[in-house]
């Protein structure tokens, strides 16, 4: 004899897919995508908000040169990457970077 357990606020969803603990995650499974304004402030490259021109967080480059954000300058850009932990603020490793218009808007 088998029960079938029905949960009406779970059926349809998907379930978090198990995995094996010796298995290796999937580095693209923890990318993170921001959208912001790239500006530089105190010598640092930022990411700030395209509205308010608050600072979302700290860029860093990964896998490419630091001074690669020099082209973005003032654009509105979406990077992708992992967020971690900074002194001040939140630190941004950007892995791409995608310019969606060539200015900022500031309202």
């Amino acid at each position: 004899m088998s029960i079938a357990w029905s949960n009406p606020v779970l059926d349809g969803y998907p379930q978090q897919p198990k995995t094996d603990p010796g298995q290796k995650s999937d580095p693209k499974a923890n990318v993170a995508t921001l959208t912001g304004c790239v500006d530089e402030q105190e010598g640092q490259w930022v990411l700030v908000n395209d509205q308010t021109m608050a600072i979302i967080a700290n860029l860093a480059a990964d896998g490419f040169q630091t001074e690669a954000f020099a082209k973005y300058l003032g654009q509105t850009v979406t990077v992708r990457g992992a967020m971690t932990s900074g002194v001040s603020r939140p630190v941004f490793k950007v892995r791409s970077i995608e310019k969606i218009r060539e200015t900022c808007t500031v309202r």
